[in-house]
């Protein structure tokens, strides 16, 4: 009786938390100007809280290293807080914690920047800012810190080389981007990061945390009037780029499938099977997003986790999704399983992939995947931090400044017919990388695509 009234309440639920999220939408539009200097500003004005979250990013991510200097990003970002301006590190997280002040960073392949979170009266502020304009705009990268940090660092990847995790994907993302920037490793490797040099930093530093291509995400208790100021403020000091802004290669699609089986004593095989997949600004997003909701992202009501674990119990976790970056990011499956399961669990998830390719979800698991989104949508913008940290995305990848007011009926619009032909565009299940670390012996299969 329960179960059936919950399955008639679905869309009156449905339609509630739609509602809802388009009240929350309706009272935060977003703003949008550039700097004197460049820079790209999104706001959102919020009274309800005293706080202000600011987070300037740069294209100057992982992908702009190159193979010999691998980590000299990550290095740069890691260091920018470790003295700067005539500041050490103490002193500056000294005085961002008088004001009581939260400084942050984010840093993956495309992109590397800083955040700040702060009470919005001027008085804790205003301190709070200068200090961050001042962290932008002079690091100094003091020897002493970056050779504490390379000793760190290359204890942490040597501890790490062991784990039949990290193997599985170093190996998966070297075999599926091979000579393409977003192959190599984030933090670098042992030795890349033991030669890296301070004047290495500084190049780094110069190159690309400039204000032209800066993007800057502003979101809380300040007017607009307010929030030009800030911006403003922290990149006012930073130097300006000439010429085009340095640009990531195309991913090349796989030639045909890859399998390697890496030895490992693990108990269990990990196992990532995946291509290159779409840009973040791919016309057909949603209904890969809502498509592969259905595929493996869902959790439980998905077909990989109902096929892998419900139905055979071969694995506690499996799934799917789309990391869809600058240029194209990776689509991958994972799971883990027992090393006498492996052969079993890859069979079924290449069934599964292959037959959702070729026929796609049915009527019945679309409607209940956009019932799953939509009523979901309002924890995605429930908070200053969520909703800033979309600022960001849009930003940087150049989305609709409407990209959140029209995110529910993005979803609403996808059919059956465009999640099938989405699939088959971007994802060939003759075309795949499978890495398996927690094989009995090293082995490299390779099947060509036939012509």
């Amino acid at each position: 009786m329960a179960t059936s009234l919950l399955q008639a309440l679905r869309p009156v639920i449905a339609a509630a938390l739609w509602c809802v999220a388009q009240q929350a939408w309706a009272i935060l539009p977003i703003e949008s100007w550039q700097t004197a200097s460049g820079a790209k500003v999104y706001f959102v004005a919020n009274r309800s809280l005293p706080m202000l979250d600011i987070s300037v990013d740069f294209p100057a991510g992982s992908a702009y290293d190159t193979r010999d200097k691998s980590g000299v990003a990550a290095m740069t970002h890691g260091l920018l807080r470790m003295g700067a301006d005539g500041l050490a590190e103490d002193d500056i997280a000294r005085r961002f914690a008088d004001v009581g002040a939260v400084v942050g960073g984010r840093f993956d392949s495309d992109r590397a920047g800083l955040s700040l979170r702060t009470l919005s009266d001027v008085q804790r502020r205003g301190p709070a800012l200068e200090l961050f304009a001042r962290i932008l705009r002079a690091p100094e990268f003091p020897a002493t810190v970056l050779d504490r940090e390379k000793v760190r660092q290359i204890g942490a990847l040597k501890e790490a080389d062991l784990k039949p995790d990290t193997q599985a994907g170093r190996t998966f993302y070297r075999l599926l981007y091979r000579e393409h920037p977003y192959a190599l490793r984030s933090v670098g490797d042992v030795d890349t990061v033991g030669a890296i040099t301070r004047a290495d930093l500084v190049s780094f530093y110069q190159r690309h945390y400039v204000a032209n291509r800066a993007v800057i995400a502003i979101m809380g208790d300040v007017s607009r009037a307010e929030a030009e100021a800030i911006a403003e403020q922290v990149t006012g000091g930073l130097q300006r780029a000439t010429g085009a802004a340095p640009a990531l290669p195309p991913v090349e699609s796989l030639e045909g499938a890859i399998t390697r089986l890496v030895a490992h004593p693990a108990a269990q095989s990990h196992i990532l099977i995946g291509a290159p997949g779409i840009r973040r600004d791919d016309p057909d997003y949603f209904p890969l997003f809502v498509g592969n909701y259905i595929l493996g992202g869902g959790g439980f009501v998905s077909r990989i986790t109902e096929e892998v674990r419900q139905k055979r119990g071969l694995a506690y976790s499996a799934y799917s999704y789309f990391s869809p970056l600058q240029a194209r990011g990776p689509f991958v499956i994972g799971m883990q399983t027992r090393r006498d399961q492996a052969d079993e669990a890859l069979a079924v998830v290449r069934k599964t992939l292959r037959d959702f390719v070729s026929n796609g979800p049915t009527a019945e698991e679309l409607q209940a995947a956009k019932q799953n989104i939509v009523g979901g949508f309002p924890m995605r913008i429930d908070s200053n931090r969520k909703i800033h940290e979309y600022l960001s995305v849009i930003g940087f990848y150049g989305l609709p400044i409407s990209y959140l007011e029209d995110f529910v009926g993005n979803v609403e619009r996808v059919t059956v017919a465009d999640i099938k032909s989405a699939f088959v565009r971007h994802v060939n299940p003759d075309q795949l990388v499978t890495v398996v670390v927690g094989a009995d012996k090293d082995e490299t299969l390779t099947t060509p695509v036939a012509r």
